[in-house]
């Protein structure tokens, strides 16, 4: 149900959105300082719904659909938020690239094989490259603007964002790679199912 605690989780991490927006866009050290805990306080929520949801046995086909998407819709925003405001250096936009083609060629995935009544797991790779990705967006929300509000000016914060989020970037080129050749492998065996595009002894049949 929409109103279990794990989907009332996962539905906050969309109402954050908007006010995310609204205090980066502020452009004033606290603005960014709130905002980076708006977008921290959302992330965490990631990790909560679907525990609580396997803890008390509540998982709902609402849930599973509702997560990767509020998911990519926080991440989305964040990073156009960086660039629009010019808070990524000419050099970070490239891997904030890299993140946002990865978000949309696993969510066409998604789609394809859901026609084929395949799952796609999150594999063990792809949460540490969510938890860089997250620990990378809050850093550069706050950036050095917003770390001076609670003494730490002094550190190059903007500069360990952007560390976060080549080294997001670098585990998103990996697990992009790997959810693509699970894509295309189970394509095949659909194809073979059907008769299209079999080669000569290729016996592989799709499982439903």
């Amino acid at each position: 149900m929409p109103t279990d605690l794990p989907n009332l989780l996962t539905l906050s991490r969309i109402a954050a959105i908007p006010v995310l927006v609204a205090f980066a866009a502020i452009g004033t050290p606290w603005g960014d300082m709130v905002a980076c805990v708006i977008f921290s306080a959302a992330a965490i929520t990631d990790y909560f719904d679907g525990k609580i949801a396997r803890d008390r046995g509540v998982t709902s086909s609402f849930g599973r659909m509702l997560d990767p998407i509020a998911d990519k819709l926080l991440v989305g925003a964040a990073l156009m938020l960086l660039a629009g405001l010019n808070r990524l250096s000419d050099a970070a936009l490239f891997p904030a690239i890299v993140i946002m083609l990865r978000e949309i060629m696993v969510s066409g995935l998604r789609e394809y094989l859901a026609e084929l009544r395949v799952g796609l797991p999150v594999t063990r790779l792809a949460k540490w490259k969510t938890g860089f990705q997250m620990g990378a967006l809050g850093t550069l929300l706050a950036g050095d603007t917003g770390a001076s509000v609670i003494g730490l000016g002094a550190l190059p914060v903007s500069l360990i964002g952007e560390l976060l989020l080549w080294a997001a970037a670098a585990l998103t080129l990996a697990t992009g790679w790997d959810y693509l050749q699970a894509g295309l492998r189970h394509a095949g065996q659909a194809d073979a199912a059907n008769g299209h595009g079999a080669g000569p002894g290729d016996n592989t049949v799709a499982r439903p």
